[in-house]
């Protein structure tokens, strides 16, 4: 049952990804060929005017396969034959249709369960915040000057900063707003932290759930790319990476342990996880590679720019090469995820 749930969740936020681009060409008089959902061999498809809707192999992913994409064209209704700005609002529909699921989901989430304002519930004796002065009930508004909305982005600040022990903090007490300096102790594992905790999930009333909906989002975005920073940097290696594979079993355990809760905490983590699985979708795919949607779309904005057209079968060939580079990196990470399941 784990593993149905999960294949449904990845499956659904890569064919809301592929509905965005299929949507926005449609709009914009592009021929759809193929709109698929999964890869490989085709189980099943059906011929509807001029695309074929497909239903591949394996559920780990899909595509929206329109007309001269990767090549030169001459049908006006190719992809290449349209404007700049045409093929731009195509490729970051798919990404911004992620972004907008998330939202869709962080409102149920936090309409049911609450949201998590930065708002002190505990402050451990002798702590670095303790000896500042910050007390429970204090709102943490700044952390080293930026901003922080969700508790989380202060677990996540102390992820990234986990060596720094000074730390300005700017909170609010009272309606009053204060700043202090918190010289934060080592915990167990060497890591700097500040000693504070966060006791419930505050309830919002309409307006506060759009707002920590919008919230949500950025902050999925914002840990995605300091998740991406933290990789880069050496400070997490390989072996923490996950493909779909990783993914699906994620989920699957996620969902394992909290079905034992009851049905709505089991509900609850899967929009939670959805939420994020989405959003790292839509920022993975605007990062500037040949082959991902950010790869196209810096294409574009260079043709945008110099007032002329790249050539296509060159861009097709830098994007093809891209495509290889990406299904080898998928496959050694896939072979890693069977590995950790199975053998670790």
């Amino acid at each position: 049952m784990k593993f149905i749930v999960a294949i449904i969740i990845f499956s659904v936020i890569v064919i809301i990804h592929e509905l965005g681009h299929f949507l926005f060409a449609k709009k914009n008089g592009i021929c759809v060929e193929e709109f698929a959902v999964g890869i490989g061999p085709t189980l099943f498809g059906i011929q509807k005017g001029e695309t074929k809707y497909s239903i591949k192999a394996l559920p780990f992913g899909g595509c929206c396969m329109m007309l001269g994409e990767d090549g030169e064209s001459n049908d006006p209704r190719a992809f290449g034959s349209k404007s700049a700005a045409a093929r731009f609002s195509v490729i970051f529909a798919g990404p911004f249709f992620n972004f907008i699921l998330a939202f869709l989901l962080a409102l149920v989430s936090i309409g049911i369960g609450g949201a998590d304002p930065s708002i002190i519930g505990t402050v451990e004796e002798g702590s670095g915040a303790y000896e500042a002065g910050i007390q429970p009930g204090d709102k943490i508004l700044k952390l080293d000057g930026s901003r922080v909305y969700n508790f989380r982005e202060i677990t996540l600040f102390n992820l990234m900063h986990s060596e720094k022990a000074d730390v300005e903090v700017a909170y609010e007490r009272d309606g009053q707003k204060y700043e202090t300096t918190v010289v934060r102790k080592q915990g167990e594992n060497g890591n700097y932290l500040f000693g504070i905790t966060m006791t419930k999930d505050y309830k919002q009333n309409l307006l506060g759930v759009l707002k920590y909906s919008i919230l949500e989002v950025r902050y999925q975005i914002k840990s995605t790319f300091s998740s991406l920073k933290y990789l880069i940097t050496g400070k997490a290696s390989f072996n923490d990476m996950s493909g779909p594979v990783g993914i699906v079993n994620m989920v699957g355990d996620v969902y394992e342990e909290s079905i034992s809760y009851g049905i709505l905490t089991a509900f609850l983590s899967m929009l939670e996880f959805s939420i994020l699985l989405t959003a790292n979708l839509g920022v993975m795919n605007l990062l500037p590679i040949p082959a991902l949607d950010g790869g196209r779309i810096v294409f574009i904005l260079i043709e945008m720019i110099r007032g002329k057209k790249m050539d296509p079968d060159k861009e097709g060939m830098v994007h093809l090469v891209g495509l290889v580079l990406l299904l080898i990196l998928m496959v050694v990470i896939m072979g890693n995820d069977i590995r950790k399941i199975f053998f670790v």
